[in-house]
Order: C-alpha cells, then sequence, then structure tokens
C-alpha cells in the first residue's frame, strides 16, 4: 500500500489515495487527510538549540501543504519497507530507524546531542475505521516498534532501550465504521506484523552501522 521514493534528502511515503492520517508528526499532526508523508533528512548541526525548528520546517514542507512531514539524523536511504496481510486485511509500514537518542520508558536520561537518532515510522492499512479505532490501530503500531526496539537488546544504564526520545509515528487508513484493531483482531495482528518487522529490520542494520562506526574511531 506503501510505495517508498528516495530523494535525497527527501524519503516519500505515497500512499494509494488520500486517506486519513492520525501522527503527532511535526508538521501537520493529529487527523488529517493526506496522499503523502515526507521524512526530511537533518544533521544535529543544522538545527541547534535556539533555531526555529518548527518555523523552517513548515518551510521546506510549503511545496507540499497537503502532505504530512517528519524529521530524522538516520540516513534515510536505510528505510525499511514490510508487508503482512491476515485473513485479507493488508498492513504496510515504512520506517527509519536511528537509536542513538535511545531512552528506557520510564527513566529519561540526561540531555544530550547524538545524530543517526530516532524512529520515524508510517503503517497504512486497508481497513477502514472510525477515529476511535484509528488510535487503537496507532496504539498497536506503537507497541510493535517498542517489541521490536526491545528484541534489538540495547541496553542503557537506565534499562533496556524501548525507543528514543524523539519518536514520531503515523497510522494510515480510510474513514469507516470499522470499531476495533486490537490484537484480538485480523487487522491488528497484519500492523503489528508489517510494523514490528519494518522497525526489527531496520535496527538491526543501525546497529552494524554502529558496530562499524566504533571500529573506525577505536571504540571497539
Amino acid at each position: 500500500m506503501i510505495r517508498a521514493e528516495l530523494s535525497r534528502p527527501w524519503l516519500v511515503a505515497h500512499l494509494p489515495r488520500p486517506m486519513r492520517l492520525l501522527s503527532w508528526a511535526p508538521f501537520r499532526p493529529g487527523f488529517v487527510t493526506a496522499t503523502t508523508i515526507r521524512w526530511r533528512e537533518v544533521k544535529n548541526a543544522d538545527l541547534p538549540l535556539d533555531f526555529d525548528v518548527e518555523g523552517w520546517f513548515a518551510r521546506e514542507m510549503s511545496p507540499w501543504p497537503d502532505a504530512v512531514g517528519m524529521l530524522t539524523s538516520r540516513d534515510i536511504g536505510t528505510y525499511r519497507l514490510a508487508e503482512a496481510m491476515v485473513d485479507g486485511l493488508r498492513a504496510t509500514c515504512l520506517a527509519t530507524v536511528g537509536l542513538s537518542n535511545a531512552e528506557a520508558v520510564g527513566r529519561r536520561r540526561p540531555y544530550h546531542s547524538a545524530d543517526f537518532g530516532t524512529i520515524n515510522l508510517c503503517t497504512a492499512i486497508d481497513a477502514p475505521l472510525t477515529e476511535a479505532a484509528q488510535l487503537e490501530a496507532l496504539s498497536i503500531a506503537i507497541e510493535a516498534r517498542t517489541a521490536a526496539v526491545m528484541e534489538a537488546g540495547l541496553t542503557l544504564p537506565t534499562g533496556t532501550a524501548t525507543g528514543t526520545g524523539t519518536d514520531c509515528a503515523a497510522l494510515a487508513c480510510d474513514a469507516g465504521e470499522g470499531r476495533y484493531a486490537g490484537l484480538h483482531t485480523a487487522i491488528g495482528e497484519a500492523i503489528g506484523a508489517a510494523t514490528r518487522r519494518a522497525i526489527a529490520e531496520a535496527a538491526a542494520d543501525w546497529q552494524v552501522w554502529r558496530r562499524a562506526e566504533e571500529e573506525r574511531r577505536g571504540l571497539r
């Protein structure tokens, strides 16, 4: 359902039609209608602490005012796309994963600057849902993300990493009368499977990169 387009510094998730999106993305958050979700790759040096990030990003997104926009310092070329079909219902997840600013939920670390961090994902489904059910569907995608990150086994001083301090997620579906999207449902299973696989594969790629980077710096 999602077609990925890499056009640096942008990664674009193309949806098959205008769909209702739910996210906390920095550009056009909440419930909106869109056909694309755009990742903008940045580095921390591009966004100093006193910089008007929201204003700058709004200007960057101005050619696509109807899109949803996310930011990441992860190499967007490392994206992963995964799909799952359960009982004829399909879910597709596009994700980029960096864990340099990882956190263990409930015990934050002191602020630190870290490039190559954050998890961004968009999961699209072909089940028409109510807004309440879409909230539940997004929660399943987040649960799958957390499970995949925990399986990656990144140990922090505060515990096992469960995500990063700047994660962003979007869930796309058609508006409809479907009232349930939990773990007992076919669409919930498809959401979980696609999202978990995309995050797990992208997290494994990040771990390979980190080991290589540590070896390059003589830290291993």
